[in-house]
């Protein structure tokens, strides 16, 4: 497959599933994502969440919840539209947008090395490939921190499920993905559904 015949699967995929991710009625998914949450990636410590933005599944209270249980948490800043982000510790402060908008904790917080990252995207599989925005921020943020063990968990929508998301050699796979319905542990394509 040309880099072009890629790009094009990838386009046509983005838009499918924009549209699917857009018809899901949330309902108390958010909440649902605590209760599939596995106990070994709650023991992680610092945990790298996102604020949800374009119908991006709502992970906060799933965030919240790691904070009550003692898990220190981060949120990404991107300084420049094609820089590197940094994860900075947020405890709850009053957050400002970032070069892309984004509500994020304030440049001057501290810098943390996330044990875990939590993941948006518009679709996956079960073997962990993941189809995102197409700025490929969170291909390089977990290609960056792979090196230090990071483990990288997706957060989505049972709907956001395809039968093979279309990848390249760039693309950063994902080791989990948690929806309101069940937790998948991508290496193996396990499914952990009522393990801990």
């Amino acid at each position: 497959m040309t880099p072009t015949d890629l790009e094009s699967q990838k386009a046509d995929a983005r838009m499918l599933m924009r549209k699917e991710r857009q018809s899901v009625e949330p309902g108390d998914a958010p909440l649902r994502l605590i209760e599939h949450f596995p106990l070994e990636l709650a023991k992680l410590s610092p945990v790298a969440g996102y604020w949800p933005v374009g119908g991006e599944i709502d992970g906060r209270p799933l965030l919240a919840a790691l904070a009550k249980a003692g898990r220190t948490i981060a949120l990404p800043r991107m300084e420049s539209r094609a820089g590197p982000a940094r994860f900075m510790a947020w405890i709850g402060e009053p957050l400002t947008a970032d070069a892309f908008g984004v509500p994020s904790p304030p440049a001057t917080g501290a810098d943390l090395a996330p044990r875990l990252i939590l993941v948006p995207l518009l679709a996956f599989d079960r073997t962990g490939r993941r189809l995102g925005q197409g700025g490929g921020h969170y291909d390089r943020i977990i290609s960056l921190y792979r090196a230090h063990g990071v483990i990288a968990a997706g957060l989505a929508y049972a709907e956001q499920e395809m039968g093979v998301v279309p990848t390249g050699q760039h693309d950063a796979h994902l080791d989990w993905v948690i929806t309101p319905k069940e937790a998948i542990k991508c290496a193996r394509g396990e499914d952990l559904r009522g393990r801990r």
